[in-house]
């Protein structure tokens, strides 16, 4: 009997986000514990917002929603309107979500989870900037043991930065916060914009999922078509990178996506490039690897399975 993987989604949706929260929703493959918000590519009373949205378009309303930090550790927050509008979920029929967001803060649920289930059961899944996960590794150190892995999406090599010149939004949005996971010892595993933007919303592709036929193919083929014109204008790319939805789609097939095991370090101090991800992807230092950092994802099977996935909700 296969035993489902546990694992709580970190988030700030975000078009993207939504899509990978669904994704999860509809994977039997995996026993979603609960969706927490951050501040990211909206503010916090709209990532929160917009998680309970998600969660509730999914059917899955058994799932609970938690509300994180407002704030990164010791920066200003910055946010991404001008890619995901100014809801966050630009693109859906606005909606007020009926499900209510749990008491407990994000990080408290993270820390209490962790601290209940057998060490090694939980696998984080943060898709914005790692400012909860972060905190609650300063406010209870002894859960970094007990992560089985952190499979994120952030951070980028070949493919540089989509927010300066140097960094993906994530880091940049908390480097200091990326800075205390990346070094905490725990297993991780990083899709970065050098994967994520070989996975492109093509009209095609965007057609096949409007055309699966239930509620949620009709949203997210909206949610991708108003995700699309940013990168589409900013890149010359005939669709948009789905970046979030690769972490989900590494949970439940691997072998779509390839890799190795390097060092990566989070620029925290340079104005000039901070947020950025230092990789030693050719090994020039003796820095001892702490990450696998994908390199590259087969798009046309990661499509089939989100689409495969996505079919099997309401």
């Amino acid at each position: 009997m296969n035993i489902k993987r546990k694992i709580i989604i970190d988030t700030d949706p975000g078009q993207d986000d939504a899509v990978a929260i669904l994704m999860a929703l509809a994977s039997t493959e995996l026993e979603v514990l609960g969706i927490t918000a951050v501040a990211g590519n909206v503010p916090l009373n709209l990532t929160e917002k917009n998680s309970c949205i998600v969660v509730e378009l999914s059917g899955r309303t058994d799932v609970p929603v938690f509300s994180g930090c407002s704030t990164p550790l010791v920066r200003n927050l910055v946010t991404a309107e001008e890619v995901h509008g100014k809801t966050g979920l630009d693109g859906m029929k606005p909606v007020e979500p009926s499900i209510p967001l749990e008491e407990k803060h994000a990080t408290d649920f993270i820390i209490e989870t962790l601290l209940a289930n057998n060490p090694g059961t939980i696998t984080l899944c943060p898709l914005g900037p790692l400012t909860n996960i972060a905190q609650a590794m300063i406010q209870a150190p002894e859960i970094i043991k007990r992560i089985q892995e952190i499979v994120l999406m952030g951070g980028a090599y070949f493919e540089v930065g989509n927010v300066t010149p140097a960094a993906e939004f994530n880091i940049y949005v908390d480097p200091e916060a990326a800075e205390k996971v990346f070094s905490s010892g725990v297993p991780i595993t990083v899709l970065p914009l050098d994967v994520t933007h070989q996975v492109l919303t093509t009209e095609t592709r965007v057609d096949i999922v409007r055309n699966i036929g239930n509620k949620v193919g009709q949203e997210v083929a909206n949610l991708m078509t108003f995700f699309e014109r940013f990168d589409k204008e900013k890149y010359g790319l005939d669709g948009a990178p789905l970046h979030d939805p690769c972490v989900i789609a590494y949970l439940l097939e691997p072998e779509i996506f390839d890799g190795r095991y390097v060092n990566v370090e989070i620029e925290t101090q340079s104005k000039l490039t901070r947020g950025m991800t230092v990789v030693d992807w050719w090994g020039v230092t003796d820095r001892e690897p702490n990450c696998l950092f994908v390199g590259k994802a087969d798009s046309t099977r990661f499509f089939e399975l989100l689409t495969e996935k996505l079919r099997l909700l309401p």
